[in-house]
């Protein structure tokens, strides 16, 4: 079938607040321009803010040619419980608000005529999420059509057999009886030709590429299988891509042992909220790669194809989630109503949007599923499992369990439960309307963020060792293919032992642990992986991270916008805890220098979702003399600071840490690593910043396609690029020859939203996002309090 962008022209409307209606093209987030205030009852665990029910409209002609043809139209995906009219007439209901799924237009169309598409995304049922949603159609809209030969969508299905030789099996579904011509086309020139009769049945057959490129996580080598039918032409991707999971060699592709480094990613994209761009995912796998990264979990919930494509291209494995909530609820008003009417087209859905993808290598049903600890529960995961195997044979399942959880839940202590839902969701709905704001107890996941703040992510790990947890997850953990273990670490070398046959995957860790699983992975490889929670900073469920200090703390606690938990913050900076996470997973030796802000007085209690509050800088001008907390990451015995020159200190190192406490000294400083026989194996070396302060804009290219998306970071320092985290601004942002899409910074406390054109600097830095628009160039002009700095990026047009 032919694909038709269906993006432009749209109108949006509020239906529950009084707004005046406004063009969009999608993809939009209609939640990330609303109010964020004391009144929202999602509190934190939407930023704050409100929701609402939102109306989209278009109006498109449809020529009389149209009749008799097979239109669909395609929904990335809409949040939530999405109602789609066509003319008047309800043509289609997903109350799903992550999975893609099809409106077939049979009967609602009027040829010869303009036709109103409309579609309903209700989202004022607060609380139904953890976590920043987002509002409306979020991602990509597309029309497929197709004549009275066509190939369906998802009609071709593809997977590798072998891969010494390389051996694919094509499946190949048609509208009708006929010849269906095959192609393989690598990047330049058409390598491979089979024609296969269609009688009735999908077209099943192998074809074998000659001095085939495999796809791995290094070489990310891609396909393209292009399938003629009539005048029906279909090309889809692929990669030579074996998949192999087994007690004796753990996860394998093409026969290479594969130890999954993983980040837990949720779907928002920082200040652009929560909709998907093909740049935006580009950036986001580039960048979690370039730290250590080789898989994804799109926690909780199936990632967009934008982020699949991404991956595919730049060698990043996902492991694709289906669901937060099975039939208990987390919030009052999510998702736990409708799963077990809906899981089997959800599933459906989810595994056809992946199946061609070589990146996906395993599935998961859930995430802190407490109902794994009941027989209900357990029998869910088996015919889950099942149901996925039937779908797609060729790559595993598993479900990430909360250990602790599962056994606090047996004895009627569980962190979830419908009635805790409802009586958050009470409590928040009397605050909203109350004047003064008593201190409500936190329950569900804000409980077991707050404990984890009280008593460390140490009890937590003990916790997961009780017999009993073991008792509450065992049948389970055997109705699939793969253990996931949320926070378990502790319980695996017991594990290993007591069930011989049984693969584990830590599918939630905390990022502290990241040596300590690393180096029994090597040893073990039925410990397949680890996803650190989490990779990437998000929006809402702002209390599972780190403290803020003072000065950038908000006055109002609805002025928190995120968790501050992520080893890349909002903006795509890595921060200091990343680069623990290279030297841990020895990508990188090391030593990397990072720095607690030296004029921060305040001692800060973090959770286990955090490291660190050290910043990679020397610079901080008139704090000569006093204490500076510097800790180094390194993959060595012992390392030694220089200050200027001279020796500061020197001490082992730790699990890939060491820490230091030394007098602050403007100039630089010098982190000198050693193995364990007085060797040199590296040093770094951190330069405070001059006097001058300039503000530097960054664009991430150096052109911009038109059209296309263009992040611009935003730095204060030096005139030689000497970082200075101690400046603090207010910036106005315009631009010309492009939009303001998004204008933010990576402070967890936000006045306003991401949509406005006004930032507050965090530790000197901000980000713009941009859209380019036609030929020329795009100019961004940024001002602070004294001085205006402007920047142009050239617009190149496709020809």
């Amino acid at each position: 079938m032919k694909k038709i962008d269906f993006n432009r022209n749209w109108t949006c409307i509020c239906l529950t607040r009084d707004e005046e209606p406004y063009s969009v093209t999608l993809p939009h987030d209609a939640m990330r321009s609303e109010p964020r205030t004391e009144e929202s009852v999602s509190e934190g665990n939407s930023g704050w803010y409100l929701g609402g029910d939102y109306e989209y409209t278009k109006h498109v002609f449809v020529p009389s040619e149209y009749s008799g043809k097979k239109v669909l139209i395609e929904f990335e995906s809409v949040y939530h419980n999405a109602e789609v009219y066509i003319n008047g007439k309800k043509a289609a209901y997903r109350p799903y608000g992550y999975t893609n799924f099809y409106v077939d237009t049979e009967g609602f169309l009027k040829y010869e005529a303009q036709n109103e598409i409309r579609v309903i995304a209700r989202n004022s049922d607060q609380p139904n999420s953890r976590w920043y949603s987002g509002t409306g159609i979020y991602r990509p809209v597309y029309l497929w059509t197709g004549d009275q030969k066509y190939i369906p969508v998802n009609g071709i299905k593809i997977h590798t057999v072998s891969y010494a030789p390389a051996v694919i099996e094509v499946e190949i579904k048609t509208s009708c009886l006929g010849r269906v011509k095959a192609e393989v086309l690598d990047k330049e020139n058409c390598i491979l030709t089979q024609e296969v009769e269609n009688t009735g049945h999908p077209s099943v057959f192998r074809m074998e590429i000659p001095n085939a490129k495999l796809w791995d996580c290094d070489h990310p080598n891609l396909y393209t299988l292009r399938a003629t039918f009539g005048e029906d032409v279909v090309e889809e991707t692929f990669g030579i891509r074996l998949l192999e999971w087994n007690p004796e060699k753990g996860l394998t592709i093409n026969g290479k042992r594969e130890i999954l480094r993983g980040a837990c990613v949720h779907h928002d994209n920082g200040v652009l909220g929560a909709c998907t761009y093909p740049e935006a995912e580009e950036r986001r796998v580039r960048i979690l790669k370039e730290n250590g990264y080789n898989a994804i979990r799109s926690s909780h919930y199936p990632c967009s194809k934008d982020m699949l494509d991404a991956c595919d291209r730049q060698g990043m494995l996902m492991m694709d989630e289906y669901v937060d909530v099975w039939y208990i609820h987390k919030t009052k008003y999510d998702y736990a109503g409708y799963l077990n009417e809906w899981w089997q087209q959800d599933l459906k859905d989810m595994v056809e949007k992946d199946y061609n993808h070589p990146c996906v290598i395993m599935y998961s049903t859930g995430n802190e599923v407490a109902e794994t600890a009941q027989k209900k529960g357990i029998e869910l995961t088996g015919r889950m499992t099942s149901y996925l195997h039937k779908l797609d044979p060729y790559r595993p399942v598993t479900c990430g369990i909360n250990i602790f959880f599962n056994f606090l839940s047996s004895m009627g202590m569980g962190v979830y439960s419908d009635d805790k839902a409802e009586k958050s969701a009470e409590i928040a709905e009397q605050e909203a309307k109350k004047q003064e704001k008593e201190k409500k107890k936190p329950v569900g996941s804000e409980f077991y963020n707050t404990l984890a703040c009280l008593v460390g992510d140490y009890f937590m790990k003990i916790g997961a060792t009780l017999p009993p947890c073991d008792w509450k997850t065992k049948d389970a953990f055997a109705n699939m293919d793969i253990a996931g273990y949320n926070y378990g670490l502790f319980r695996y070398k017991h594990d290993l032992k007591k069930y011989p046959k049984r693969l584990i995957l830590g599918t939630e860790t905390f990022c502290k642990d990241a040596y300590s699983f690393w180096e029994i992975a090597k040893k073990n490889k039925r410990i397949l992986g680890d996803f650190v929670w989490s990779g990437w900073e998000y929006i809402g469920e702002t209390g599972d991270g780190a403290a803020e200090y003072e000065d950038y703390r908000g006055r109002m606690p609805h002025t928190r916008m995120t968790g501050n938990n992520g080893r890349i913050d909002l903006l795509g900076k890595p921060r200091a805890e990343a680069a623990y996470t290279r030297v841990a997973f020895e990508r990188e030796t090391g030593p990397f220098i990072a720095v607690k802000p030296v004029y921060q007085k305040e001692n800060l209690q973090l959770t286990g979702w955090a490291l660190s509050k050290a910043l990679e800088s020397w610079s901080w001008r008139g704090c000569a003399g006093e204490k500076a907390e510097v800790e180094v990451f390194a993959r060595a015995a012992e390392v030694e600071l220089l200050v200027n020159g001279k020796k500061a200190a020197r001490g082992k190192v730790k699990k890939c840490r060491s820490k230091f406490h030394i007098p602050y000294e403007d100039g630089e400083i010098t982190a000198v690593s050693y193995d364990k026989n007085g060797q040199e194996i590296s040093r770094q070396t951190l330069m405070t910043a001059n006097e001058e302060t300039v503000l530097h804009i960054r664009p991430e290219q150096k052109t911009v396609k038109a059209g296309r998306l263009l992040f611009i970071p935003l730095q204060y320092g030096d005139s030689a690029g000497n970082w200075k985290p101690m400046e603090k601004h207010h910036l106005k942002v315009t631009v010309e020859n492009a939009t303001l899409e998004g204008l933010g910074s990576a402070c967890s406390y936000v006045e306003g939203n991401y949509a406005q054109n006004t930032v507050d600097t965090y530790y000197g830095e901000a980000m713009a996002v941009v859209r380019a628009g036609e030929a020329g160039s795009v100019k961004i002009t940024v001002s602070d309090e004294e001085r205006t700095y402007t920047c142009e990026i050239p617009v190149i047009v496709a020809k």
